[in-house]
């Protein structure tokens, strides 16, 4: 829908940008004008200016600048018809009203309803865990050296041992049975209803407005299984969001971090790091990916530093790759986890260790390299032989070429040879069309050359290289020929050098 520009104009003068901006950022007065240090970028002295005359804001620093309604858009990543309302709601400005069809606001009020819901739920856990009946929840987080301030910026709550206490509650409040079963809180039986979550420390997950749409929660004791998530509702779908994000989006730092669990990004945000990540007891997903697209194009990956880690790891990297993010891969040895670093080591360690961190490319060769013993001429040479399949996937030459340097060097593999063995690969592997190997052979060779080649290759058919015989040790070209390489020739140097 789009609204007359008297409205959104209207919206625009009943929100003063100073006052809009002062509950994002702290503002101090110079002159006529406002400083602050900007939202949208990382800096120490203040350059950040809004101007009450002119009713806009201005970086020196990075640039950014537009009137209030651009400031919300861009803090909050919004659409244009999102800050408007949101804007609107705030200065008490009553936008026309959208015409809905009775399906639509059917669906709309259900979704208004289970937002409700899930709120009055977050709510319920954490008076749970903040009394004697959450005692056993609160120790659990207290020993995982959590701080209250902590407990309640997450919104942390407990799910007490008894099997319906939340369903009792919401019924209380007047929900009935059919829109509770809608929630994936409680489940609804003929022999009655009880609680998704029972004895359980609760974490609620918010989408990035930060509306509760779902919750995860950890058994107390030796229940299974462990970590426990909200089914798939109208609200919650784990493949697309993502947990913290709803922090970690208005984090100054260029960058995000992705781990694997609740816990572990609790404790990044508490150490300073709050542009921490989690998916939700899935795995990474290209909605995930395309979601973190839009806040940055950088992500530092701390999966735990076991195998089930680095399979995962393996996995997020190429989805990453595939939406254009650049990708690196924290070492956290000789500890498991970005929690259990944190607590032995610090943050200043941790930072450090985000500073050190692997190439995502690199990286994938690193765990390559585990699976070839490297004394073993065969295996050795069949690891190269993998290094330039995976080289041979970068399109671009120039990308390909700093790889390959890159390799070359950190694997001590000799560059010529590695670079030889990939424009062979890049040339053919794969094709079975001679057109395409023709296609291909023409980006590589000068024009003017192009005819004299064509007759040295139907020459160079005729006497070496014919199809019934081919004499492979007469041939120039052996030491790049697959069917040389695979039917073990020796060239006559070799031959002679034998006897």
């Amino acid at each position: 829908m789009r609204y007359p520009e008297e409205v959104v104009e209207e919206v625009r003068m009943k929100n003063d940008i100073v006052d809009v901006i002062s509950g994002y950022v702290k503002l101090q007065k110079k002159g006529s004008n406002y400083f602050g240090l900007c939202p949208f970028h990382n800096e120490k002295s203040p350059s950040f200016s809004v101007s009450p005359s002119k009713q806009m804001y201005y970086c020196f620093g990075c640039g950014a600048g537009g009137n209030v309604i651009t400031f919300v858009m861009e803090y909050e990543n919004y659409s244009f018809m999102e800050a408007l309302q949101m804007l609107a709601d705030r200065a008490g400005v009553a936008l026309p009203k959208q015409e809905y069809s009775k399906e639509a606001k059917e669906a709309a009020d259900l979704r208004t309803a289970l937002l409700e819901i899930n709120r009055m739920a977050a709510n319920y856990y954490y008076f749970q865990l903040t009394n004697p009946q959450g005692e056993v929840g609160y120790r659990y987080l207290r020993d995982r050296q959590l701080a209250d301030d902590t407990i309640r910026h997450f919104g942390l709550g407990f799910a007490n041992k008894t099997s319906d206490d939340l369903y009792r509650y919401l019924r209380a409040k007047g929900y009935d049975d059919k829109i509770l079963k809608e929630t994936g809180l409680v489940t609804i039986e003929e022999r009655g209803a009880h609680d998704k979550f029972w004895n359980r420390v609760m974490f609620p997950i918010m989408d990035v407005n930060n509306r509760v749409i779902g919750f995860g929660g950890r058994v107390m004791g030796a229940g299974e299984p462990k970590y426990l998530n909200s089914p798939e509702t109208k609200l919650f779908d784990k493949s697309r969001n993502l947990y913290g994000l709803n922090y970690a989006r208005l984090s100054r730092e260029k960058y995000i971090l992705i781990c694997e669990g609740y816990m572990d990004v609790i404790a990044m945000h508490q150490a300073g790091f709050t542009n921490a990540v989690a998916s939700l007891g899935t795995a990474f997903t290209t909605q995930h990916a395309a979601l973190l697209k839009r806040y940055t194009d950088k992500v530092v990956l701390t999966y735990d530093s076991d195998g089930a880690g680095t399979k995962a790891a393996l996995r997020a990297i190429p989805i990453l790759r595939d939406v254009g993010m650049s990708i690196r891969v924290l070492n956290m040895q000789p500890h498991k986890d970005p929690d259990e670093f944190i607590k032995n080591m610090g943050a200043e360690a941790f930072r450090e260790r985000i500073e050190q961190a692997r190439n995502s490319f690199l990286f994938e060769i690193d765990v390559l390299k585990r699976n070839y013993e490297m004394d073993d001429p065969e295996q050795k040479t069949e690891f190269y032989n993998q290094v330039a399949k995976k080289l041979c996937e970068f399109p671009e030459a120039l990308e390909r070429e700093n790889y390959l340097e890159a390799v070359s060097r950190e694997f001590f593999i000799n560059y010529e040879d590695l670079k030889r063995l990939v424009n062979r690969m890049g040339l053919v592997d794969g094709i079975k069309e001679p057109q395409k190997v023709e296609m291909a052979l023409w980006k590589i060779i000068p024009p003017e050359e192009g005819s004299d080649l064509c007759h040295r290759f139907v020459m160079h058919g005729r006497a070496v290289c014919n199809a019934r015989k081919p004499e492979c040790e007469k041939c120039c070209l052996n030491d790049i020929c697959r069917y040389a390489a695979e039917n073990a020739v020796l060239t006559k140097e070799t031959k002679e050098a034998s006897v």
